[in-house]
């Protein structure tokens, strides 16, 4: 095959990533393009990224589609990442049951990538929400990439991926596991049954889907990659699945723009919806 991706072939992946997952590369990004795709050009015996992108395009595959956006995919993520928000996070939480008596409480992780922030969310509310066990908790956790996915609901993890981990949440919530690669840890039962993992398109899904308001929505360190208009949207699909007064967390370095007076700023990345 072809090593080199031409400009004509990158502007059409472009074009095609962005119409699927809102994501708006750099044409700066060519080069990563052409290291993600180029394996799996050769694998289906291809010889031009071409010929890869007429068989995506053909709308017959869909698998393939999936292939492609996990590929692209940046699943950079770890476990309580974000520590201002956390300790935001804490007082919300020891406050939670005089604002909400019902004591129902939904959560939504729209970003899973491979697990470590809904689980930490879930060690999160064992730890400071009041009389856990009495709430009805419903979480839902979603990502475009099924592989991700995969990884989330197994929830097994390396000693790297752990190494930041307070010494008690790993006792309390972590089984040791021995595996081909050596020593790992895996998430005990009761938290990965908290959660419902389902695959999701925060640009292309269809959100009348949801039919119950969230309390809080995780959305951090998306929509960096999303241009002006499709970061508003989302953020508007959001407000309308947020309940009176909920929060909205975003990436340290995400913010909702001031024309936007759906949300209330309540501190760096954190909105509460107006």
């Amino acid at each position: 095959m072809n090593a080199e991706i031409t400009e004509k072939e990158f502007k059409l992946f472009q074009s095609l990533i962005y119409r699927e997952t809102g994501i708006s590369l750099h044409d700066k990004k060519a080069t990563m393009v052409q290291a993600r795709l180029s394996k799996r050009v050769r694998e289906l015996n291809m010889q031009t990224f071409t010929e890869y992108y007429e068989f995506l395009d053909e709308g017959k595959n869909a698998d393939e589609l999936l292939r492609l956006l996990s590929a692209i995919s940046t699943n950079v993520t770890s476990f309580f990442r974000e520590a201002a928000q956390w300790e935001f996070l804490e007082e919300y939480l020891g406050n939670l049951h005089q604002t909400k008596p019902n004591k129902k409480l939904r959560i939504w992780s729209s970003a899973s990538s491979t697990g470590q922030e809904p689980y930490s969310i879930a060690m999160f509310l064992h730890e400071h929400l009041h009389n856990f066990r009495e709430w009805d908790i419903k979480f839902l956790a979603t990502d475009i990439d099924t592989k991700v996915l995969a990884h989330a609901i197994q929830g097994i993890y390396s000693e790297k991926d752990i190494g930041a981990m307070p010494k008690v949440f790993l006792t309390r919530y972590f089984t040791k596991i021995k595996s081909s690669d050596g020593v790992s840890y895996q998430v005990n039962d009761e938290l990965r049954h908290m959660i419902l993992y389902r695959m999701f398109n925060l640009v292309r899904g269809d959100f009348s889907i949801f039919k119950n308001s969230f309390d809080i929505i995780f959305c951090r360190n998306v929509m960096i990659y999303f241009d002006g208009p499709t970061r508003d949207e989302l953020i508007n699909r959001f407000h309308s699945l947020l309940a009176p007064g909920g929060l909205l967390l975003l990436g340290h370095s995400e913010s909702i723009t001031r024309q936007n007076s759906q949300f209330k700023l309540v501190q760096s990345a954190i909105y509460r919806k107006i």
